[in-house]
């Protein structure tokens, strides 16, 4: 068991966590600081002056705008610094406190889940000295990405006190979210679950904060609610005001003594929520692969399943503002017909485009569940069983591939939904649904994939797997404002889907990916069959 004071060997656990992290923290650090040094120069190229600008505040002050971004402050002299915080502050923030939360499971309960933090602690390592080490590489982090964004907003020329007040803020922020997933490790035996709790937290502080800005574009009760509303609500480049910060740090320090705390009160391995005892004999369904896969796979899916529906039907519910926003820009109507259908039709595609983004998110890490089962020496117990290789991954990709195009299904029908009871036309939920099933090809050509390279390389299937969700993302949010080649957008798989219901139906690009996840799903069997376990 662990010796001396409860502390003891923080620091060296503190450097070999940094050290572990390395080249994921640098590309975190380069992406968010390329990301925004790109996106400054950018909108200084696209908006050169005040009345170009201040044309792009008039479509951002509607509510769909606000959801997607944040209150749009300034918006009466709109210079190039509240421009770039108003289009990008929540991107930068989330990105963050993923970040935090990733990184925070992976050292607070994944290590523990492992049994590799039982074998540190029968060093002279003390009880604390862990959780302090893995928090602290945590801090590192969000302290490095916050300068990161500091000096890319000093390096375009937006620096100052509001640069720092940014860079602060989202170090803050993506703090919070890590002591939010310390606490949820608490909570739960499972690196996944404690995740997922904590991502859900994420998804309820970005629903609150953008119904809240949407009742009060300044900023609401309800905004108030959410940590990421506290740092978009010091206004950089406005009104800056550091007194919000505040809560950001009283809320991470509050987190992290409540994980000390909870930490105290639980064994080595366990968590503070005991799971029920199984059912004395599995349910036939279970003797399968796929019903195997189906029980493994239920709480991931279910999350993304509720979190996806809620952001379906918070979206759509936003389509009944556009009509109010058209009317509102000024001299609109005097050179140009507005066609709401047309119009309502480009915002449920470009919403649907976003959603299809957590999709993607979902079926790679479904596909990776599959090494994480082959590391824990669960896949070499099935295997001798008599199970095949082949058949194991086929079965396992079948499930995937269900709950894929349910995802799908889901989110065109929750965002028809919300589409639907705003403008009192009930097509739309019909026509969403079928829109959202045109990105099938594409999102199984990623799972195929990643798919492809646990069977031929799989130390590289995560990161490659992850970097092209990333990719996917980054092109979505950022491809057309930082105006990517071509070529460029065209890797993201999601982009070479039609826009539907807004764009004309092409079945060329849909029948290419579907051909290209045939294609890879058999390099995967191929690959699976052919090398070691753990290889």
């Amino acid at each position: 068991m662990s010796t001396g004071a409860p502390w003891t060997a923080t620091g060296r656990l503190l450097r070999l966590n940094l050290r572990l992290d390395r080249v994921r923290l640098l590309v975190w650090v380069l992406a968010l600081a390329g990301t925004v040094y790109g996106t400054v120069g950018a909108l200084r190229e696209t908006f050169p002056d005040g009345q170009a600008r201040q044309a792009r505040a008039a479509l951002l002050e509607n509510p769909a705008a606000i959801m997607m971004t944040g209150p749009a402050f300034g918006a009466d002299d709109y210079t190039l610094g509240a421009m770039t915080v108003n289009e990008l502050s929540l991107s930068v923030l989330v990105a963050a406190a993923v970040m935090s939360i990733l990184l925070a499971g992976r050292h607070v309960r994944a290590e523990e889940e492992s049994g590799r933090l039982e074998v540190l602690l029968a060093l002279p390592v003390g009880r604390f000295a862990p959780p302090a080490a893995a928090l602290g590489a945590v801090a590192v982090a969000d302290a490095a990405v916050g300068a990161g964004v500091a000096a890319a907003l000093a390096a375009a020329g937006l620096g100052g006190a509001d640069a720092v007040a940014w860079g602060a803020a989202t170090a803050l922020t993506g703090l919070v979210f890590g002591a939010v997933a310390a606490v949820t490790a608490q909570l739960s035996g499972h690196a996944r679950t404690a995740t997922g709790l904590a991502l859900a937290v994420l998804g309820a502080a970005f629903l609150a904060r953008g119904i809240g800005d949407v009742l009060e574009p300044s900023g609401s009760w309800l905004s108030w609610l959410s940590p990421i509303a506290w740092a978009q609500q010091t206004r950089m480049y406005v009104d800056l005001r550091w007194w919000p910060l505040t809560l950001s740090a009283a809320a991470a320090a509050a987190l992290l003594g409540a994980a000390v705390v909870l930490a105290g009160r639980r064994d080595l391995g366990a968590g503070l929520w005991q799971g029920r005892p199984g059912p004395a004999a599995a349910r036939r369904g279970l003797l399968s692969v796929p019903g195997t896969a189906r029980r493994l796979l239920r709480g991931t899916f279910l999350g993304w399943a509720a979190g996806l529906v809620l952001f379906g039907l918070a979206f759509g519910t936003l389509a009944d503002s556009l009509e109010d926003s058209a009317a509102d820009i000024p001299t609109l109507e005097d050179w140009l017909v507005v066609d709401m259908d047309a119009l309502t039709e480009s915002f449920a595609a470009a919403t649907l485009s976003y959603l299809v983004l957590g999709v993607s998110a979902f079926a790679v890490s479904a596909v990776l569940r599959l090494r994480t089962e082959e590391e824990e020496g669960r896949t070499a117990l099935l295997l001798t069983a008599g199970v095949p290789r082949a058949r194991w991954l086929l079965g396992w990709l079948g499930v995937v591939v269900v709950q894929v195009l349910v995802l799908l299904a889901a989110c065109g029908a929750s965002l028809g939904a919300g589409v639907a009871a705003t403008t009192g036309e009930a097509r739309w939920a019909g026509e969403l649904t079928l829109a959202a099933l045109a990105y099938l090809p594409a999102v199984l050509a990623v799972a195929a994939l990643v798919a492809a390279l646990l069977g031929l390389a799989p130390r590289a299937a995560a990161a490659v797997g992850w970097a092209v969700v990333a990719w996917i993302v980054f092109v979505a949010w950022f491809g057309q404002l930082l105006e990517l080649p071509g070529w460029a957008r065209r890797l993201s798989p999601v982009e070479l889907t039609p826009l539907l219901p807004s764009e004309d139906w092409a079945a060329a690009p849909l029948a290419v990916l579907a051909a290209a996840a045939l294609v890879l799903t058999a390099a995967a069997a191929a690959g699976a069959g052919r090398r070691d376990l753990l290889g």
